[in-house]
């Protein structure tokens, strides 16, 4: 009698076991389900996204950067591991929207990726002498950028990330004037969300929220760019935007 009932228990522990790795398994697949096999995503942006990638070579350690945009290709990599999907990260430090534009039939278009990711606008607001994008060129620059990339893409899913900025660093002297001009942007970027029907991954937000947990020190060592964990946070506010906006 109690050999049965240990038999019993044994195999409703092996069903359990198999129906929550069956159910794993199905969330796992469920990430980002428009992607099929072999899809391309590229993410472009500034140095948030650049990370200190490697620009040549095929070293998957230093390719991707060491940043949100490498925590993604990870995370959506372990997941769906059946796809096979090619991850590029085409990041570089310093850019604004009129250096996008300068690069953008080669880094962008030319990849042709299924799923474009887009950060920028911090150096746009913070560049000196005749770097300086006013808040007019940086909405018509990146509606341009934009309405160009869905003619010639227009399979392609977009999303946009909100430049952010933090009272860290060289940022807490003048943060207060940079944050009204900064909201700016984000109105810029919510707008072109809007306009063309697409996800704004809110970071502003998320880091605004995180500092109620740690100091905003711990999300960012300069006000601009973020740790490690500031990185984190990005990728995982971007698959929960980018998960809910398309939804099965």
């Amino acid at each position: 009698m109690h050999r049965l009932l240990y038999f019993a228990i044994a195999c409703l522990g092996l069903m359990n076991a198999s129906e929550a790795a069956t159910a794993q398994g199905t969330a796992a697949q469920s990430a980002l389900p428009f992607l099929h096999a072999h899809d391309v995503i590229l993410i472009q942006g500034d140095s948030i996204t650049d990370g200190g990638r490697q620009r040549t070579g095929s070293d998957y350690n230093h390719i991707m950067g060491q940043g949100y945009a490498y925590i993604l290709a990870a995370q959506i990599g372990v997941e769906s591991p059946e796809r096979e999907l090619v991850f590029l990260n085409r990041g570089i430090s310093g850019n604004r929207i009129p250096d996008l534009a300068a690069r953008w039939e080669a880094d962008t278009i030319a990849p042709h990726p299924q799923l474009l990711s887009i950060l920028i606008g911090v150096n746009d607001l913070l560049a000196t002498g005749d770097r300086v994008v006013t808040l007019e060129q940086f909405e018509t620059g990146y509606d341009k950028l934009l309405s160009e990339t869905i003619a010639a893409l227009p399979t392609t899913k977009i999303v946009l990330g909100e430049p952010f900025l933090l009272p860290v660093g060289k940022q807490k002297a003048d943060f207060a004037a940079n944050m009204t001009e900064m909201k700016k942007r984000q109105v810029v970027v919510s707008r072109m969300g809007a306009k063309y029907h697409l996800p704004v991954v809110h970071y502003q937000q998320a880091m605004d929220t995180a500092i109620a947990k740690a100091p905003a020190e711990h999300w960012t060592w300069d006000g601009v760019h973020p740790t490690y964990a500031g990185h984190a946070l990005m990728a995982q506010e971007w698959l929960k935007t980018v998960d809910a906006f398309w939804a099965k």
